[in-house]
C-alpha cells in the first residue's frame, strides 16, 4: 500500500496547519483552494463573492500574537502584539513556506461535492469532486480521507425586518464590507454589537456623518489593552487564573469581571449593559468604542422595529431615523453545501461532531471538519491542535471511542453550552481556550505533564502555571515535539515588549523573588475573595 492521500478543502489558517500535520505523519495532503493564494479569511481582497470570506481592509486581530501563534512557529520579535490583517497574512504565508506547504495546494480549485465512496464500508474512502474556477472543468477522485477547513465566516446570516422591501437606501452584511470609503458623509445604521458590529461602527464613523449602533440585547465590551499595557489575553489566559476561576462561583467571577469593566466605562450609562452575564456570551472586543460614544460619532439604539422608505424606526421610538445605509453585523450560518447528507447535517447552526471534529455515526474516521469552533481566546492554536489530532487518527495512531461514548460527549458539551450561553445559534460551537486545547492534546499525549515539569524544571513550571498559557507548551512532549518550545515559552515577555521598547532584552527569572511575589499576591487575592464571599453569600 502507498501513502494515504488526504484531500484538504480550503487552505486558510486551518488548512495550512492540516497540510503541515499530514506531512508530519508521512501522508500525502492534496489541498484545494478556490482562490490563487493561501490565507483564507486573512487575505484581504476587494471581491464580494458568495462562499468566500475576507476581513475589512482595516481589520486588526482581536487576540495577541503570542496567544495566536502556531505551536512551533513563534512570531517575530518586532511584530506588533495586535497584528493588522496584512501581518496576520504574512505570518500565515511565512509558516506555509517554512514547512513547504504551498507545493501541496491546487489553486483555483473549488470543491463542489464530498461523498462516501462506493467502497467506503470496507475502505473508508471518500470521493471529492472539484471544479476549476478558470476553465469550469470538473474532475472527481477518491481519497483515503478528507479534511474540511472552510470555517464559519462564509455564509452571512441576513435577518428580516418589516418594511425592508420598501427601504430606498442600501442594505448589506459585514461580509461584504471591505472598506469604508463609500460611507463618507452618510448616516449609517449598524445592526449587531458583536465584534463585526463594533469594528464596522468604529471604522465607518471615521468618515460618516453619523453611525447608529443598533443592539437587541447589549454587550459587555473588553479592551485589547490590559493591565500595565499588556495584551488583555496575555494577562487573563493563564493556568493559575483558569484554575482559580473554575473553583469560584460563576456568578462571583462574572460580578468581579463586570465591576472591573465598568470601572473603565459604565455599560449602563453607555446604554450597552446586557441582561446576560459577561462570560455568557462570546467576548466583544473594542478599545475605541467608548471615545466614539463619548464624541457622539456613534450612538447606541435599540433593535430595529421596522424599515420605512427613508430610514428605520427603532423600538421604543416614534420618529423615523433617516439613514442612507443599514449594515447587518448579524453573524453567519454554518453550512457545508458540498458535503453529502450521509456525512453530516446542520440545523440551527448545530453541528453534530465529536470534539467538534468527527461525525460520530460514520464507520471510519476519515472525514474531519476542522476549525469549526469559536474560542474564548485565540482560534489559530485551537484549530492547529485539531489538525494534529485528526492527522494521527487518520494515520491509525489515535483511535476514537465507541459511538455511544462520542454521542455522550457531544450531549454533555451541548448541555454545558446551553447552561452558560442559553439557547443561541451564535454560541453552538463555543469553547474555552485552555480547557479545549488541553482536552484535544491529551488525546495524543501532547498536553504538558505539569507534575513532572514541577520536579524536573521549576523555572519552566512557574512560567507555565503563572505566565500566559502559550501554544508552544503543546510541543514540549508527544508526537512531533519541538526542541525550541521551552525557549519560546521562557522568552514570551521579550517578544511582547520588544515591539514597544526596542532595547528590551527580557527579564532575568529569579525563582525566590517570584515565589515571594506570588505568595504576597496570592494571599491578597484569597483575602479579597473570602471577603467577597462573606459579603455576597
Amino acid at each position: 500500500m502507498g501513502r494515504k492521500r488526504i484531500a484538504v478543502v480550503g487552505v486558510g489558517p486551518c488548512g495550512i496547519c492540516a497540510i503541515k500535520s499530514l506531512k508530519e505523519e508521512g501522508m500525502e495532503p492534496v489541498g484545494f483552494e478556490r482562490t490563487n493564494t493561501v490565507g483564507g479569511l486573512w487575505r484581504y481582497h476587494d471581491d464580494d463573492v458568495e462562499g468566500l470570506a475576507s476581513v475589512m481592509k482595516t481589520t486588526i486581530i482581536n487576540s495577541s500574537k503570542e496567544m495566536s501563534a502556531v505551536s512551533d512557529f513563534p512570531p517575530r520579535e518586532d511584530t506588533p502584539n495586535y497584528m493588522h490583517n496584512r501581518e496576520v497574512y504574512a505570518m500565515l504565508t511565512s509558516y506555509a513556506k517554512a514547512f513547504d506547504v504551498i507545493k501541496h495546494v491546487n489553486f483555483h480549485k473549488e470543491v463542489i461535492e464530498v461523498d462516501l465512496a462506493e467502497s467506503y464500508e470496507e475502505t473508508g474512502r471518500v470521493v471529492v469532486s472539484v471544479k476549476d474556477t478558470i476553465t469550469g472543468e470538473i474532475s472527481k477522485d477518491e481519497y483515503d480521507g478528507v479534511f474540511v477547513n472552510i470555517g464559519h465566516h462564509v455564509y452571512p446570516n441576513m435577518p428580516s425586518f418589516p418594511g425592508m422591501e420598501i427601504f430606498k437606501g442600501k442594505i448589506m452584511h459585514t461580509h461584504s464590507l471591505k472598506n469604508v470609503d463609500s460611507f463618507e458623509d452618510q448616516v449609517v445604521v449598524v445592526v449587531g454589537a458583536g465584534n463585526s458590529g463594533m469594528d464596522a461602527a468604529v471604522e465607518i464613523s471615521s468618515v460618516s456623518r453619523q453611525v447608529y449602533l443598533s443592539t437587541r440585547s447589549g454587550t459587555w465590551v473588553l479592551p485589547r489593552v490590559g493591565p500595565n499595557g499588556l495584551p488583555i489575553d496575555v494577562v487573563l489566559t493563564r493556568r493559575f487564573t483558569d484554575m482559580l476561576f473554575k473553583k469560584l462561583p460563576y456568578d462571583l467571577i462574572c460580578w468581579i469581571s463586570e465591576k472591573v469593566l465598568n470601572y473603565r466605562f459604565d455599560h449602563e450609562i453607555y446604554s450597552l449593559k446586557p441582561k446576560h452575564r459577561i462570560w455568557s456570551q462570546h467576548p466583544t472586543v473594542s478599545d475605541t468604542l467608548p471615545i466614539k460614544l463619548l464624541s457622539g460619532t456613534v450612538v447606541v439604539r435599540k433593535n430595529i422595529e421596522k424599515f420605512v422608505e427613508n430610514g428605520v424606526i427603532f423600538q421604543g421610538e416614534d420618529q423615523v431615523t433617516e439613514c442612507d445605509t443599514v449594515v447587518f453585523a448579524t453573524g453567519y450560518k454554518i453550512k457545508f453545501p458540498f458535503l453529502s447528507d450521509k456525512i453530516t447535517t446542520i440545523k440551527n447552526n448545530q453541528v453534530h461532531l465529536y470534539k467538534y471534529v468527527f461525525p460520530p455515526h460514520l464507520k471510519h474516521p476519515t472525514v474531519a471538519i476542522l476549525g469549526l469552533i469559536q474560542s474564548v481566546g485565540a482560534g489559530f492554536p485551537v484549530g492547529e491542535a485539531q489538525c494534529r489530532w485528526a492527522s494521527l487518527v487518520m494515520n491509525g495512531k489515535c483511535f476514537l471511542p465507541s459511538r455511544e461514548e462520542m454521542e455522550a460527549d457531544i450531549k454533555k458539551k451541548k448541555e454545558i453550552n446551553l447552561m452558560r450561553y442559553g439557547k443561541s445559534e451564535r454560541h453552538t460551537i463555543q469553547v474555552d481556550y485552555i480547557e479545549y486545547i488541553d482536552e484535544i492534546t491529551a488525546l495524543f499525549g501532547a498536553k504538558p505533564n505539569l507534575l513532572k515539569i514541577f520536579f524536573t524544571d521549576p523555572r519552566l513550571f512557574f512560567v507555565l502555571m503563572f505566565g500566559p498559557s502559550l501554544p508552544y507548551q503543546y510541543r514540549l512532549q508527544g508526537p512531533h515535539s519541538w526542541s525550541g518550545a521551552r525557549k519560546a515559552i521562557l522568552e514570551w515577555d521579550k517578544r511582547v515588549i520588544k515591539p514597544l521598547k526596542r532595547d528590551y532584552q527580557g527579564q532575568q527569572f529569579n525563582v525566590q523573588s517570584f515565589l515571594y511575589k506570588l505568595f504576597v499576591v496570592g494571599s491578597a487575592m484569597l483575602l479579597l475573595i473570602s471577603i467577597l464571599i462573606k459579603v455576597l453569600f
